[in-house]
């Protein structure tokens, strides 16, 4: 899969995230406001409740939306094997498996399918992010997971 299918695929998957957050909050908002949800005294307060869900839920739909825009805006560029590691980045790390990791601007922890292999999207923020950004093929880390730390080769940049 190229990088421009796997970055179509990304938006993809934050789109319908999006329009899933969306009717959410709509509902949620319709819900709010309904007549029948009106206070019947001072201890009822499904409302108010309602309210404060759908205010969550339009602020994640409102992440979801700059995270289609930003996705969206990214350039798609191959990485030279000594470049730094930077946004746009699809990187693999080696050790005693094989891990494929997208440096996005948002939307850590979204995950594809590319070509029968798993891609995580980190971003420049998550503790693997930070230790990735500025490296170059070949470079070497500690990656802790679990109290344990695994020596990782960045096998490629592309």
């Amino acid at each position: 899969m190229t990088k421009s299918a796997l970055l179509a695929q990304i938006i993809t998957r934050l789109a319908a995230d999006l329009e899933q957050l969306t009717s959410a909050a709509l509902a949620t908002h319709a819900e709010a406001t309904d007549e029948e949800n009106k206070a019947e005294d001072k201890y009822d307060t499904r409302g108010l409740e309602a309210s404060y869900l759908a205010h969550g839920q339009s602020k994640a739909a409102e992440e979801a939306a700059q995270a289609v825009a930003q996705f969206q805006a990214l350039p798609v560029r191959d990485f030279a094997a000594d470049e730094p590691i930077s946004l746009g980045a699809l990187v693999v790390l080696e050790g005693r498996s094989q891990s494929h990791y997208f440096v996005g601007p948002r939307a850590g922890g979204t995950e594809i399918e590319a070509d029968g292999q798993s891609v995580l999207v980190i971003t420049p923020q998550s503790p693997l992010g930070r230790q990735l950004m500025g490296r170059k093929q070949g470079d070497t880390l500690a990656v802790g997971t679990g109290g344990t730390s695994t020596t990782m080769r960045i096998a490629s940049v592309s």
